[in-house]
């Protein structure tokens, strides 16, 4: 797959997610929440990296709430305004600690969340405009999580690749730089390559 199939795929996958609505997006989420917490290291984890979902995301802001009320470590990605491409992790305790950032993704308020140096999350619930049952993510082309999974910042956590199932395709073209998901969950499957 060339790098116009790859645009034309994360474009077709996109507009299709656009078309889910709210409701479809939420329920996706219960199901996905449900074979999530299913996994022993859910059920064990103490930090775990998530994502606050937008345009169509599958929503996971149920499994987020659980983790707080855990009281488990929170950290959420938040876009370096100075580098394209690149993100910083920080902790969040609550909803009220984020505010809206660059592509109107929800992110932790920097002037209340400072980033953190490294971090051990246990596991990591990873966005992708698609995944492959090898394990390997198209993101949104910007390469934002390549380079925070390839950061060394936080260890090597049992990466988590969260998707509708319309989003799991059998192969995916693969980059040197693409580090594949553990797991790929959509509200069909939990599916471990």
């Amino acid at each position: 797959m060339s790098d116009i199939d790859k645009k034309r795929l994360r474009g077709e996958m996109l507009a299709r997610r656009s078309t889910l609505t709210a409701g479809q997006t939420r329920e996706a989420g219960e199901d996905v929440a449900a074979l999530i917490r299913s996994l022993p290291e859910w059920r064990q984890a103490r930090e775990v990296l998530v994502y606050w979902p937008m345009r169509g995301e599958v929503d996971v802001r149920p499994l987020v709430e659980e983790l707080w009320q855990r009281g488990c470590r929170v950290l959420l990605p938040r876009c370096r305004p100075d580098a394209y491409g690149e993100m910083d992790l920080a902790c969040a305790a609550c909803e009220d600690e984020l505010s809206p950032g660059p592509f109107t993704l929800m992110e932790p308020d920097a002037a209340r969340c400072p980033a953190i140096k490294s971090c051990s999350p246990d596991l990591a619930l990873i966005p992708g405009v698609c995944f492959d049952r090898r394990g390997y993510r198209l993101g949104y082309g910007g390469g934002y999580y390549d380079r925070l999974l390839d950061s060394g910042t936080m260890g090597r956590p049992l990466l988590i690749g969260i998707g509708h199932a319309f989003q799991l395709v059998d192969e995916l073209p693969v980059q040197p730089w693409d580090m594949p998901v553990d797991v790929v969950c959509t509200e069909e499957e939990l599916w471990r390559p």
